[in-house]
């Protein structure tokens, strides 16, 4: 399945985000409804854990069952599905209700808790609770003038030694780029690190069916001071 969407879809898209007056990401709500359950309507849905994260879970090991994880718009659930098989005790949240419903029917004895929750104001007993959190291809789909306040609530979801693993498109210029997605930049970037967290590696890759776009996995680690 493509990640590409037709002109038309994305043309469709635009004009959700456009309209989206009362919230930056009310649109995920929307597209999510009208696909009426076809997955081939949601064009970064393939179905399928995102390879960067199944090659990240086949370079560690868990030993200790009480770990948390926490998946930040969680779309259809399989990187939260990946995660829990590996170990983890996951939570995975999306704005869209109709998006958590659909996770619930894909995987109904799952042990994940899927629940609807907002990357800008989230739950505050999340603050610093989770070991690992799966930023994929979030923070790129929020338009610049809330990014950094993303930035800040995804960086305080971390726990102290805890990792981000984070997953966008990226530009080397600081102009405003078109969008969606609005692909990160390097100052960007480095709100990360002004919130608390250090980068410890770092790799470009070129996914098969974009190979015009540049993307980057970047795994962080919290440091033990909190940021506030």
């Amino acid at each position: 399945m493509s990640l590409v969407p037709p002109n038309n879809l994305r043309q469709k898209i635009i004009e959700m985000v456009e309209n989206s007056q009362s919230h930056p990401t009310a649109w995920f709500e929307t597209l999510y409804a009208e696909s009426q359950g076809d997955p081939s309507l949601i064009p970064w849905a393939t179905l399928v854990a995102h390879p960067q994260l199944q090659q990240w879970l086949e370079n560690h090991a868990i030993e200790d069952d009480n770990k948390t994880a926490l998946v930040l718009g969680c779309g259809l659930g399989d990187d939260a599905e990946a995660l829990a098989d590996f170990g983890f005790q996951v939570t995975a949240f999306d704005i869209s209700p109709t998006a958590i419903a659909w996770c619930r029917e894909r995987f109904p004895n799952s042990q994940v808790n899927y629940t609807v929750a907002d990357l800008l104001d989230p739950d505050p007993n999340w603050r610093e609770k989770f070991d690992f959190v799966l930023e994929s291809r979030i923070t790129q789909s929020m338009p610049l003038q809330v990014r950094s306040q993303a930035i800040k609530a995804i960086a305080n979801l971390v726990a102290p030694d805890g990792i981000l693993l984070l997953i966008t498109r990226f530009r080397d210029t600081e102009a405003a780029p078109d969008g969606p997605p609005w692909p990160l930049s390097e100052a960007e970037l480095s709100a990360f690190k002004t919130c608390g967290l250090t980068e410890i590696n770092r790799h470009e890759f070129v996914a098969e069916n974009r190979p015009d776009a540049r993307q980057l996995c970047i795994e962080y680690k919290s440091i033990n001071e909190p940021f506030s």
